[in-house]
Order: structure tokens, then sequence, then C-alpha cells
């Protein structure tokens, strides 16, 4: 089920064009890989949501589509991608879904997995969170 959120205001006929309120659409994004779900705003990149999280490790490398850091496999959801290296993701890797979070921007709610170099600091910090603490007596 896709759920956007419009966060819209009345327009203001009196205000200058650069003083108005535009309508943003938010989307939600799981990370299939730990669980989380972030909002990201269709303006933004997947990866700027999901800096937004404000979890520190999440490496983000160039954020221009160069690097290959952020790639990701969408599982769900539509998306609006911008050019990315083919060094770091082929033309069948596009197809089929394998893209950098830095040059695509949610059209839907979207489900992914984290599959390039940050899915060890992605994961890793989650596996740490839930193992099981011993205390000795």
């Amino acid at each position: 089920m896709i759920r956007a959120t419009q966060t819209a205001t009345a327009p203001d006929e009196f205000a200058a064009p650069h003083e108005r309120r535009q309508v943003v659409v938010r989307f939600d994004v799981l990370i299939e890989d730990t669980g989380e779900t972030y909002r990201c705003a269709e303006t933004r990149s997947l990866l700027e949501g999901m800096e937004a999280l404000g979890r520190k490790g999440i490496p983000v490398g160039c954020r221009n589509g160069g690097c290959g850091v952020c790639k990701v496999q969408v599982t769900s959801g539509s998306y609006a991608s911008r050019v990315m290296s083919r060094e770091h993701v082929s033309e069948e890797d596009e197809r089929e879904g394998r893209v950098l979070a830095c040059r695509v921007r949610p059209t839907s709610d979207v489900h992914l997995a984290v599959i390039g170099k940050m899915k060890k600091s992605v994961v890793r910090r989650v596996e740490t969170a839930d193992a099981p603490t011993s205390h000795s007596t």
C-alpha cells in the first residue's frame, strides 16, 4: 500500500512567489536489513533521507554517483534516477533496481536492501545493538 504524505498550506495570494509554500510529498522508506523506516521527501535522494536518521557510521562517499559506496537494491516501490557511474552500476543493475542511493529520489513508498560498501556499517550497527548483553556477578 502506497501512503504518501502531502504537506500543503493555502497559498497566500499576496505573498511574493519566493515566499509561497510548496507542497512537499514524503514517502516511507524501509531499510530491510535493519527494519528501520524513515520519511524521505520526493525532492531528496534516498541517501539524504538515510542521513537524516542521524545514525553515525553511514558512509556517504561522494554523494554524486561516482564512488559506488551507497549502492542499494530497491525491492519494491518506484523512484526517479539520475545518471550513475557505469563503473559501479551497470545497465542490468539499474534495470534490476540496483542503484546508488545518492542518485535516486522516491516517487512512492520504497523498500530497499543495502548492498554496497555501506552495508557493513549499516547492518553491523544493528547487529551490535541486538546482541545479548552478558553480565557477570
